[in-house]
């Protein structure tokens, strides 16, 4: 039977497959891609760090859909609903403040630490799904009390891990401004989701929507960097630091493919289930910082609150994306989709379509995809010909293995999400 002509209910079946492991695969990536942040331990500025990784996160959001789809499935995307763009530049710009955050936040508290404060993201998920986009209207008394457990469990592991911060912080003030960052970050992130959501329930693929979600990640981070740093000073930081751009911009690149499985998380199991699960990554958060760094064992109390809080939070966030999302609340979601095309004059069975994820084969790919592929490949080597080895001290048997399995989640969720979906 062809992935595009199955009876309804097994095709959404599939796409909640789709989504769970679309959503685990990316914890593992975004997980993996916030290590780098952990160069600001060198002396570099969190603006400027920030502002390289949007850097690698810009040659990534261009050059991986042309790879995948080529440039004219993005066109295609654009020409159907245009008024997206606006909304993909708008979740661009909310992501690198966030991001901007969450260095500060790292620097301040440590990875362990930080990455579940600023998974709180979750709960405005939740909140935003509910009242926009129609997710959990439908659902039993049984997926709502997962729900609404899991959010109490996500609300009190945050409460462990901010306290286990002010037995890590040698400062106190330190401590504070690394937990107001890391909430502030979720806070932007789960405001960020309402473009995603809009996008998606439209039609839009998420390799078109992150081309232009990037301009507005660039174009933020440029004038962040500018307003608070300067342009000589931030100039004058990027030549000191000419030999660990190659790690920084690399963390973009990662970030982008975790990113991109979010995003059809996103797209196929909900904002409220898909981002809860995507924030698993505050688990790999915490092997990346304890095995690969050695953060936390300066105090044993701290790394009791931080691996309980972390364990109580998986768990709640586990529970809300495993309330599976039945057909009364696809019903639902349908509803608020046909809501959004008709409020922007989107054609109504092109929508449907992209509601499945089916969609005519993009065409072959052109010159100018290649082109986009050659100019990032180029760039990525060139810093790597004048990258150094981080004046870090690193676990490396730890990196090794964690990059195994993290590769192999890569290749078993993008299969299946190519099998089922061809990348809608």
């Amino acid at each position: 039977m062809s992935p595009f002509s199955p009876d309804l209910a097994s095709r959404r079946r599939a796409l909640r497959t789709v989504g769970l492991l679309s959503g685990i695969a990316a914890g593992a990536w975004l997980g993996a891609a916030e290590a780098p942040a952990k160069l600001v331990s060198t002396g570099l500025s969190p603006v400027t760090v920030s502002l390289v990784m949007v850097w690698g996160v810009f040659l990534a959001r261009w050059s991986v859909p042309a790879l995948l789809q080529g440039t004219s499935a993005v066109g295609a995307d654009v020409r159907h609903a245009p008024h997206l763009v606006v909304w993909a530049i708008l979740a661009g710009s909310l992501w690198s403040i966030a991001n901007t955050l969450t260095v500060h936040a790292i620097r301040d508290v440590g990875l362990s630490i930080a990455f579940p404060l600023w998974n709180s993201n979750s709960l405005l998920g939740i909140l935003w799904g509910a009242l926009f986009f129609g997710e959990l209207r439908g659902a039993t008394g049984g997926q709502r009390t997962r729900v609404i457990g899991g959010t109490i469990a996500m609300c009190i592991g945050a409460t462990l891990l901010a306290l286990a911060s002010t037995h890590e912080a040698v400062h106190g003030s330190a401590a504070a401004r690394g937990v107001i960052a890391a909430l502030g970050a979720g806070a932007l992130w789960g405001t960020m989701y309402i473009p995603y959501r809009k996008a998606y329930l439209t039609g839009m693929s998420p390799l078109a929507f992150v081309t232009f979600f990037t301009v507005g990640e660039l174009l933020c981070m440029g004038i962040i960097a500018l307003a608070i740093n300067g342009a000589t000073a931030t100039a004058n930081e990027l030549a000191a630091a000419r030999g660990i751009i190659f790690w920084l911009m690399l963390g973009g690149f990662i970030w982008v493919i975790g990113d991109l499985f979010q995003q059809y998380a996103a797209k196929y199991v909900g904002i409220s289930r898909g981002i809860p699960l995507s924030n698993t990554n505050q688990l790999w958060g915490l092997l990346w910082g304890t095995l690969v760094f050695g953060e936390l064992r300066r105090s044993d109390v701290s790394l009791t609150l931080v691996v309980v809080g972390s364990v109580i939070m998986a768990i709640g966030a586990a529970a809300v994306a495993l309330a599976t999302t039945g057909d009364t609340e696809h019903d639902r979601w349908r509803d608020a989709a046909e809501h959004e095309a008709r409020r922007y004059g989107v054609d109504l069975d092109w929508v449907r379509a992209r509601l499945v994820g089916t969609a005519p084969s993009p065409p072959r790919r052109n010159w100018i995809d290649w082109t986009l592929v050659a100019i990032s490949t180029a760039v990525f080597v060139f810093v790597a010909g004048i990258a150094e080895a981080p004046a870090l001290a690193m676990d490396l048997r730890w990196v090794v293995l964690l990059c195994i399995v993290t590769v192999a989640l890569l290749l078993a969720a993008g299969t299946v999400l190519w099998r089922t979906t061809r990348f809608n």
